[in-house]
């Protein structure tokens, strides 16, 4: 008598619904996930981990040149330096994610094609990875710092709350634009430009208060307007003001719409990943 074989059949969920177990199942493939990305990013190049300084260290030194010492951008009574280098941080670990979440699915595309499991873990492992290059540039921004004789306040421990937010950011556009990407390779091309885009409608190069105060409320759609504020505000708060409400309120909201919502379509879209990607 043969012996019955049994058949599991993996069928995606309908709207939302994460499956913690699933997911705390497949812990260690997330962990291997995130350690290849980093490892795929450095591998090769001749100053590896150094990249994640030296980007947004590069980039400050241009900003303060012509926006700091040529345009006389305001700082806020702030360094021009601590003040771009401050907004680099988190808005560099916010782009890299984003960039590489969104583009995740389709680099696994012979993994997803041949063996299942969650495919949400691919873009959060991406989006997990760049906390890497995060912690080494923020210790660049703690001895910046004290090189400047700016002493952190108590509101440094709201810090963990603003990272949140721009992980959740970071992702839930990741879902979005990582499923859409599976279906339309435009994503690509259009990622620098909005990437970009965004950038300049983002107080990096500039504080908040440059925004009349009746459209700060609009000015907080764009979820890294908030954290990027508050981000200076717990690191600097001496001497700055706490961010506009409105703006700070708008941007969480919106950030864990993306978040919703992305989760939303990457699931309805998860169910022809395998077969489209």
């Amino acid at each position: 008598m043969k012996e019955t074989i049994p058949v599991t059949i993996i069928r995606p969920p309908r709207g939302i619904h994460l499956n913690l177990k699933e997911l705390w199942e497949y812990r260690e493939l997330l962990y291997f996930l995130i350690w290849r990305d980093i490892k795929v990013r450095y591998k090769q190049t001749f100053l590896g981990a150094a990249w994640a300084v030296l980007q947004p260290f590069l980039t400050m030194v241009v900003f303060s040149i012509f926006f700091g010492k040529l345009a006389k951008v305001p700082s806020e009574g702030i360094p021009y330096p601590i003040f771009a280098y401050a907004a680099l941080v988190p808005w560099n670990y916010f782009a890299h994610a984003m960039n590489q979440g969104s583009l995740s699915l389709v680099e696994y595309q012979r993994v997803i094609t041949k063996v299942y499991f969650p495919r949400i873990l691919v873009p959060f492992a991406s989006v997990l990875s760049g906390l890497i290059d995060f912690a080494i540039a923020f210790v660049v921004l703690i001895a910046m710092m004290f090189f400047y004789h700016t002493m952190p306040t108590l509101a440094i421990f709201t810090l963990p709350l603003f990272l949140g937010i721009a992980i959740i950011t970071a992702l839930g556009i990741s879902l979005w634009l990582s499923a859409l990407n599976v279906e339309y390779r435009d994503v690509r091309y259009i990622l620098p430009f909005f990437t970009q885009f965004l950038l300049f409608l983002s107080p990096v190069v500039y504080p908040s208060s440059l925004v009349p105060q009746k459209f700060q409320f609009l000015y907080g759609l764009n979820p890294m307007s908030g954290v990027i504020e508050g981000f200076r505000w717990a690191l600097l708060g001496k001497g700055k003001s706490f961010p506009s409400a409105d703006m700070m309120l708008t941007s969480l909201i919106i950030s864990f719409l993306l978040l919703i919502t992305g989760l939303m379509y990457f699931q309805k879209m998860e169910r022809s990943i395998a077969d489209v990607v």
